[in-house]
């Protein structure tokens, strides 16, 4: 039985399957198979969401399957139910899960007491679901692979998104820049777990700049100086300064990462036909200004819709339908 339960643990074959399927569903959305037909899928949601919540939801109807939408208040979790009781019930009346939450072990536990197929659709270790689709985005928007690619990440470098283009990065062989303040840049931990070392600095490079190598050729650099970090680079890439859960920071977030902003100077920066993202929502005059959101606005929000055609393609990939 196949899950998607992080990219940590997606191996690069893998991935590389579920990528190769989305082009069939996107570009024929209403006339590729229906694996899914007789099936129900619980959608167990402790967080918000618009773009995930819409996308699984539409997706799992288009492949055939009835939806529940499950908030984690309206069920006995809400009340303290222990994730692998919780599991052990819906895994004897459904079909498969999706999941959005907070602890990354719930997604685990939920997978190994279930007995069905589970999603990641967020937690707080890791998006892995967004970043397959932003990879997608990128290759149909460029027409060419993201390997040996440039990609700089602009802002809080130490939470979910991140940590997924870190293991992306780790499979695919392209270039990840962390442009972050120090406080905000991931830990040595997460890079180890990725398979990466510490290693000499580039010649160019700023004084603070920290550099990991990996196996499949992949480099990764951490500095707090934006505008080297954006030199150059085929996607610049954003996201909130403030995730879910951080609410109470968010006075200190936004001073800590005020000047860490996508911005037309940025982006002039980096390659002429650089491309620019944001996984949304997006909060206009603090990660990304409004100008350059909306001259890039084609791209961000297709980037948004591929997330539908993704989701379908995860979900074919897991259980071992084929798309025609």
């Amino acid at each position: 039985m196949k899950h998607l339960l992080s990219l940590e643990a997606l191996s690069a074959t893998d991935l590389e399957a579920i990528l190769s399927r989305v082009n069939g569903f996107k570009s024929n959305r209403y006339q590729h198979s229906r694996p899914l037909v007789g099936q129900t899928w619980g959608l167990i949601f402790s967080k918000s969401s618009t773009r995930t919540r819409v996308s699984f939801e539409v997706g799992l109807r288009e492949l055939g399957a009835d939806v529940i939408f499950l908030n984690a208040n309206d069920i006995q979790l809400g009340r303290g139910e222990p994730i692998q009781d919780t599991a052990r019930v819906l895994g004897r009346m459904l079909h498969g899960a999706v999941i959005r939450t907070f602890a990354q072990s719930d997604v685990e536990q939920f997978a190994n007491f279930s007995g069905i197929p589970t999603i990641n659709a967020l937690t707080d270790e890791e998006h892995p679901c967004q970043i397959l689709a932003d990879m997608f985005t990128f290759e149909e928007r460029r027409g060419e692979s993201l390997r040996g690619k440039v990609v700089t990440y602009v802002g809080d470098a130490a939470c979910n998104v991140p940590a997924s283009w870190i293991f992306a990065a780790a499979k695919r062989g392209f270039e990840l820049r962390l442009a972050a303040p120090k406080n905000y840049q991931p830990a040595e931990g997460l890079l180890r777990r990725a398979g990466g070392a510490p290693g000499p600095a580039r010649p160019s490079a700023p004084a603070d700049a920290a550099f990991w190598y990996f196996p499949s050729g992949t480099q990764i650099s951490l500095t707090n100086d934006l505008n080297w970090a954006a030199t150059g680079a085929d996607l610049l890439y954003t996201d909130v300064w403030v995730s879910m859960g951080k609410e109470a920071e968010s006075t200190q977030r936004i001073a800590d990462l005020s000047g860490f902003q996508i911005n037309e100077g940025l982006v002039r920066r980096a390659r002429p036909n650089a491309l620019v993202m944001h996984c949304l929502p997006a909060y206009r005059g603090k990660e990304i200004d409004a100008e350059t959101l909306e001259k890039n606005a084609d791209t961000i929000f297709a980037e948004a819709e591929n997330r539908l055609h993704v989701q379908k393609a995860i979900v074919d990939w897991m259980v071992d339908g084929s798309q025609s």
